[in-house]
């Protein structure tokens, strides 16, 4: 295969139509097309539904696509290899960032990276932890920040932050500062994210090792979200105090911390095992703690 191919075929993929394709790659597109054809007739597959309104994707161009995106990554950091022998800070560094971790850090992030590696490019991909790491272990990120994620071979792990775990309520005329046992979770009506959420995934684990499971009364991805319907009424949350302070309106819930077990939300910078980091990720990778220092308060910090 032809790495001009994959790439060709990747943004007719991605875009949905060689029109859009060929004037994105300055191309012709019946140039283009043969291409395409090229590489179908060399894979003895079709990879692309043709019709009136554009192209979609058969499954084995489904399949090709997530190579591609691995294929065309590798070769992008091949190249900064080859810079990084001359001495030069350069190239393409991917990173993977949860919601929560993207609304904290972003912004720091990017101006920091901006006027530190002013000859690199950074691109950022926001999604669930769970989501991050399958990209990363398919080579399409070079570094992740995941929370809880599971122990895997394929993975380089550092802790980042740490932070506990509260049942959000709304507040009410006389609350309590009582900590709430995990098991009276078992009997209060929730209002928590759909699988694969880390926080829930968590939250049900534990339960399950002491014989008992959360009474989920909705189920609403995004924090925002949830916290209104909290305020409304229709149940509690399980969230980290951070989340509260930074919500539109902190002053409307009331936190109890959970205990027997504590919960702790754990945030962590993941790389690929294996994988060789290059220079300018590496300066990423300071870049990263040292923005979590600035960031998140000091008690959340963990470091090794």
């Amino acid at each position: 295969m032809d790495l001009k191919q994959l790439e060709y075929f990747l943004r007719v993929a991605e875009l949905g139509s060689f029109t859009q394709a060929s004037h994105a790659l300055n191309i012709a597109q019946p140039a283009l097309s043969r291409q395409i054809r090229m590489l179908e007739v060399e894979l003895r597959q079709n990879l692309l539904n043709r019709n009136g309104r554009g192209v979609t994707t058969t499954e084995a161009g489904k399949l090709l696509l997530e190579h591609c995106r691995g294929i065309l990554h590798q070769v992008d950091r091949a190249k900064e290899d080859m810079g990084r022998v001359q001495g030069a800070l350069a190239g393409r560094v991917a990173l993977g960032i949860a919601p929560s971790a993207s609304k904290m850090m972003t912004v720091q992030l990017t101006r920091q990276f901006r006027k530190q590696l002013p000859n690199a490019t950074l691109s950022i991909s926001e999604g669930l932890s769970l989501v991050m790491q399958e990209w990363l272990l398919a080579g399409r990120l070079d570094i992740a920040l995941l929370y809880n994620p599971s122990p895997s071979p394929g993975l380089d792990l550092s802790p980042l932050t740490n932070e506990l775990l509260y049942l959000v309520g709304p507040r009410g005329p006389h609350p309590s500062d009582q900590p709430m046992p995990l098991r009276t979770l078992a009997n209060i009506p929730l209002v928590i994210p759909n699988r694969p959420n880390t926080i829930r995934m968590l939250l049900e684990s534990q339960m399950a090792l002491i014989g008992c499971k959360p009474n989920i009364r909705l189920e609403i991805d995004g924090v925002p979200a949830i916290l209104d319907l909290v305020a409304d009424g229709a149940g509690y949350a399980v969230l980290t105090e951070h989340a509260i302070l930074t919500s539109a309106q902190p002053d409307l819930y009331h936190i109890r911390q959970i205990v027997q077990p504590e919960l702790r939300s754990r945030l962590y910078l993941a790389t690929a095992s294996g994988r060789i980091t290059t220079l300018t990720q590496k300066a990423m990778l300071d870049l990263i703690r040292t923005t979590a220092r600035q960031v998140y308060p000091a008690s959340m910090i963990q470091m090794d």
